[in-house]
């Protein structure tokens, strides 16, 4: 049955609760359970409840947890969980040396949820669509995943498991996304097709490649919305290393994505669409990474 999400209230009632430390949230997780429900920016969370999809009996707001907030730049980059995507939108190290992820960032939705959603909550959401998910697994990012007592690193490429699922524990909480140094020579692009601006995507593709004179010495292309999760295309990419950055290899490569994905027909988009728009996507991602890795080598 088809809800309108704008008509709707957050009818079951529920404690909101603010922490001000990790530590704080820590406790407050342990102390709630499953009961509780951590909020970043509310932009995903927040249409789920309206949907009731989601009945939280208490909300923890990480909105005043400084320790989530922000980025920081040195040997690669790291970016706290509670950074907006507004934020990264507008960062300097971002726009230098992480274009598809500036790209993505940009293409997410309204203004208005560019300045409330997070990096960490789009993440956690796990939607297949994620805008920012391709962008990260192109760029090789690992989520860096605490509890109390412990922490471990996850390479993103083994985070989701499922639409709205991931490798998340109960009482870990996502702290920071962290992105290794672009290697010289590299560049990276960002495309999403959806039926309007503020939509989610359709298709979304990102790649970053490495070119070395006329040659591909690396490369990492990633979808949204082709399969059950942000997906990482393993063959297309073993056709391209090694090849010469030609129109015609990336139209080869191009066409095993859409071999490769697994799209479905919903009320957004058909199988068939999605495979069409996903090569033609990948096709033109490529082709703007090359320039741009060329861009990159001259500096």
């Amino acid at each position: 049955m088809y809800m309108n999400t704008n008509t709707r209230i957050v009818s079951p009632e529920f404690d909101f609760i603010q922490p001000k430390t990790l530590a704080e949230a820590f406790s407050l997780l342990e102390e709630h359970g499953a009961t509780a429900k951590l909020l970043a920016g509310g932009t995903d969370l927040l249409v789920q409840m309206k949907m009731e999809r989601q009945q939280p009996s208490h909300v923890i707001s990480l909105a005043k947890v400084k320790e989530l907030e922000g980025i920081k730049a040195g040997d690669g980059l790291t970016i706290g969980a509670t950074t907006s995507i507004s934020a990264i939108s507008k960062s300097a190290p971002v726009k230098a040396r992480y274009a598809a992820l500036r790209e993505a960032c940009n293409a997410y939705s309204t203004v208005s949820v560019m300045l409330m959603g997070t990096i960490g909550g789009n993440l956690c959401n796990a939607s297949p669509a994620a805008d920012t998910a391709p962008a990260l697994l192109v760029h090789d990012a690992s989520v860096i995943l605490k509890t109390a007592k412990a922490t471990r690193k996850v390479p993103l490429k083994d985070f989701f498991t499922g639409p709205g699922k991931t490798v998340m524990q109960p009482g870990e909480i996502l702290t920071a996304i962290e992105l290794p140094e672009p290697a010289r020579g590299s560049g990276s692009a960002f495309l999403k097709i959806s039926r309007v601006v503020a939509d989610i995507s359709q298709v979304c593709a990102a790649v970053m490649l490495v070119r070395d004179g006329d040659k591909i010495t690396d490369c990492r292309i990633a979808l949204g919305s082709v399969g059950p999760t942000p997906v990482r295309m393993k063959h297309a990419v073993g056709a391209l290393i090694g090849q010469r950055g030609t129109p015609e290899a990336f139209d080869a490569a191009a066409e095993i994505v859409a071999r490769d994905i697994t799209p479905i027909t919903d009320v957004r988009a058909t199988e068939k669409y999605r495979r069409h728009v996903a090569r033609i996507i990948v096709r033109d991602a490529l082709l703007t990474a090359w320039q741009r890795a060329a861009e990159g080598a001259a500096k």
